[in-house]
């Protein structure tokens, strides 16, 4: 490549990876060819302040590049995407809708911790339900005991969280059935987070709702990475593109006030 960068990049890239397999040959041959990867490049070395990619392509191997270059922020264990839909009757955020598969007790606190904190950066106050097949123990099911030991460790490690569950998906959005099956409910009104068990069960109801009520959709968002990065999916709209990249660039402004 005649750009001065190349060499930096697939020199970078391959310190990264030369040991996970990855040759130099490989990593020349990477950052020619891959978008991404070179995105991803340029916001970890500087040239870039944030990054959007994904509109074509498997949302694993744009998020492969983004996890091996950018990686995590110091503290988070790992990224999680967290959806937006705005509807008519409400707006609804979900998580984890496209990156871990299943994720154990541990691994949800952390998830639902770095979600409601970009529900707070939305200027809304989270309201958090961790949803199940179960209701307060209805089941003993492992995946549902799983869910309830969440609930658990989050009341431990943010007392001031307004969470709840394990809790059906009817539940956390109307606090009369909520009410009914478990009157102590420490979660008042409607969730405006759900919290899924697995990558499937959220994946699933966020595109049922997506299409069936017809709203707006923000995202998908990723949550811990070290700087502004973001991997949209191939259904995404113009109007998403746009709202998305205004959203990076918000987080990259913070990032560099915070930095100062």
């Amino acid at each position: 490549s005649n750009d001065p960068r190349y060499d930096r990049y697939w020199s970078a890239y391959h310190r990264l990876m030369e040991r996970r397999g990855v040759t130099e040959p490989t990593a020349r041959n990477l950052v020619r060819s891959s978008p991404t990867l070179i995105a991803a490049l340029a916001v970890q070395l500087g040239d870039a302040d944030a990054m959007i990619a994904g509109t074509y392509g498997r949302f694993r191997t744009h998020f492969a590049h983004v996890r091996d270059v950018i990686g995590t922020r110091p503290g988070v264990k790992q990224m999680a995407a967290l959806s937006l839909l705005v509807m008519p009757t409400r707006s609804l955020f979900i998580a984890d809708t496209y990156v871990n598969d299943d994720p154990d007790p541990e691994a949800l606190a952390d998830i639902t911790l770095l979600a409601a904190d970009a529900v707070l950066r939305f200027g809304i106050q989270p309201k958090v339900a961790l949803i199940s097949h179960s209701s307060f123990g209805s089941s003993d099911h492992p995946s549902a005991r799983k869910m309830a030991a969440a609930v658990k460790l989050l009341q431990q490690r943010a007392p001031s969280l307004e969470v709840e569950g394990e809790m059906h998906g009817d539940a956390a959005l109307d606090p009369e059935i909520r009410h009914n099956v478990f009157p102590r409910s420490r979660l008042s009104g409607s969730a405006n987070l759900v919290i899924c068990p697995s990558l499937d069960t959220a994946n699933i109801a966020f595109n049922l709702l997506k299409t069936a009520a017809d709203g707006l959709h923000i995202g998908p968002m990723l949550l811990g990475t070290a700087r502004p990065a973001h991997v949209l999916t191939s259904s995404v709209t113009a109007r998403g593109i746009l709202n998305m990249a205004a959203l990076a660039v918000v987080e990259a402004q913070r990032l560099a006030e915070a930095r100062g």
